[in-house]
């Protein structure tokens, strides 16, 4: 009951101070409605691109861009809106030049970045991005969806110059390290090919064949010794010949034939003794065993001719004999010598071969270390090499991907529209604080002026106030003349303040459309009300 009393006491207080509460709420209607006209309207185009995959499976073509393409936008959007690209669309669409207003460049860039937005749209666990979108807000709706259109086709034609100019550094950067190691393995390999130049005969893989030549040569060696021995026994026998030839011919200077003769069967007995030994450790094709031989027939021959001059002669002295037989031991101990000295020849070169292939089977062990060491290097360049290689044909067949724009590109899904409606000012959010604020005004107001007002509205604030009880309350009694008079009054009163407020939003809607936008706005207003 208290409430209702309560709520009937502020109804009779805003009956009373209508006017109060009605002449503040239409003016701060008017308030709005003119802040609403006059405010600058801001467009907003909007245009969504599409992030698209690779055409080409990256099974086949592996892209050599890396980098995500959050961090892509990132960098894209720094270079697009940089001041040389947004200097080009302000001059290009004559941004921010209003006649009476002038901006300093420096001020256009700073405003045309701040209405420049990008939205990334993500999709998947990963939350890779999908798609983006870009939004500029201005004046001009026209130009607004053409600017956007435009930093939309800036976006797409930075990325693909990003991704080219990515795939072409990738493949220029690699080329110059194939090169680089392509120098390196060629050093390399000279490097190799001189090293076994260099110690060729001595090196890990001829091992075997060092081994197997020194083998023979040591065989050689010992053959070559014991032809040393023999020669050299020879000519000691043969030394001994020549000596007891000599005895034998200077202790008896006059021998008789029948002597002679048996001295040079004697000494044809030996030479056949010595062939005999000979034959006995050499073949029949060995050098002394041909002289020895070919002595013994020249010996016989000699013989057969002078017998029968001997036996007619039996005086004939042997001296001849003796001579032929003394210079063929001579000739023999000549050959022997000059054998003895070939063979010590042989011996010594046979001698520096062995130490030469000695050497080289002593060395065998560090020239392997060194060729392991140096074949290590070369095959570390050459995976090197091969790997490069790789990677640069691949770097190829990538740049000539996003030259054809079949890698990861940008397409437009939703080119930006000129837009119907502004963004700002929201009518709908100036229209309910209008209200909000010309109710609240005109309320407080009201409510003030009743506080102010020191005189009783009701018996209950009498006796309150006096504490006597009232015993008796007369209403306000008007005639009839009063009463048409108070009637008159309230409708002048109504009229002058609806005419005055429709005069007013007429003249301010003629401030700031014009007188014709003014006449067009009402005239409409009457035929959807009349509608």
């Amino acid at each position: 009951m208290e409430q209702t009393l309560d709520l009937t006491k502020y109804i009779d207080m805003a009956i009373r101070r209508k006017w109060w509460i009605i002449i503040p709420f239409l003016l701060t209607l008017l308030g709005g409605l003119t802040y609403a006209l006059r405010a600058p309207k801001i467009y907003e185009a909007q245009t969504l691109i599409l992030v698209q995959p690779q055409k080409v499976p990256e099974e086949y073509v592996r892209s050599v861009v890396s980098t995500s393409v959050e961090d892509r936008l990132q960098t894209i959007t720094q270079q697009v809106t940089s001041r040389t690209n947004l200097e080009k669309i302000i001059r290009q669409y004559n941004l921010y030049s209003s006649p009476g207003k002038q901006m300093l460049m420096d001020d256009k860039v700073a405003l045309f970045r701040k209405m420049i937005t990008v939205n990334v749209s993500h999709r998947g666990r990963r939350s890779e991005a999908s798609a983006f979108s870009i939004s500029f807000r201005g004046k001009d709706p026209k130009v607004v969806a053409a600017v956007t259109n435009t930093l939309a086709s800036n976006f797409i034609t930075e990325n693909l110059r990003i991704r080219e100019a990515q795939a072409l550094g990738t493949s220029s950067f690699l080329a110059d390290e194939l090169n680089s190691v392509k120098k390196r393995l060629r050093e390399k390999e000279e490097e190799l090919k001189r090293y076994r130049i260099k110690y060729m005969g001595g090196l890990p893989e001829q091992l075997q064949t060092n081994l197997s030549i020194l083998e023979r040569l040591q065989a050689q060696l010992d053959q070559y010794n014991e032809n040393l021995r023999d020669a050299e026994n020879r000519k000691i026998l043969l030394q001994q010949q020549i000596a007891d030839a000599l005895t034998a011919s200077e202790s008896r200077p006059d021998i008789p034939t029948g002597t002679a003769r048996r001295e040079g069967q004697d000494d044809l007995q030996a030479m056949k003794t010595q062939l005999a030994m000979l034959e006995s450790r050499y073949t029949e094709n060995h050098p002394d065993i041909i002289r020895l031989k070919t002595a013994i027939a020249k010996l016989e021959a000699s013989r057969s001719r002078k017998a029968p001059a001997a036996e007619g002669d039996g005086a004939e002295s042997s001296t001849p004999l003796e001579a032929q037989v003394d210079q063929t031991l001579k000739r023999q101990l000549e050959e022997t010598n000059l054998e003895i000295s070939r063979l010590k020849s042989e011996i010594a070169d046979l001698n520096a071969q062995i130490k030469l292939y000695q050497k080289r089977v002593e060395d065998t062990p560090k020239r392997e270390q060194e060729l392991l060491s140096m074949n290590r290097d070369y095959e570390n360049l050459k995976e090197l090499y091969n790997s490069l290689l790789s990677r640069k044909l691949e770097a190829e067949i990538a740049v000539s991907l996003e030259k054809k724009q079949k890698g990861e590109q940008f397409r437009v899904l939703d080119p930006a529209k000129v837009p119907s409606r502004p963004i700002k000012p929201d009518m709908r959010k100036i229209a309910l604080i209008t209200l909000v604020l010309g109710l609240g005004l005109g309320g407080g107001l009201a409510y003030a002026v009743e506080m102010m007002d020191a005189s009783y509205k009701d018996p209950d604030e009498v006796e309150k106030e006096l504490g006597l009880p009232v015993l008796l309350t007369l209403p306000l009694r008007y005639t009839q003349r009063e009463l048409r008079r108070i009637k008159i009054k309230k409708i002048l009163a109504y009229s002058s303040v609806s005419i005055g407020f429709v005069a007013s939003v007429f003249g301010i809607l003629v401030a700031t459309k014009g007188l014709d936008k003014a006449i067009q706005f009402f005239a409409d207003f009457i035929n959807r009300a009349g509608g």
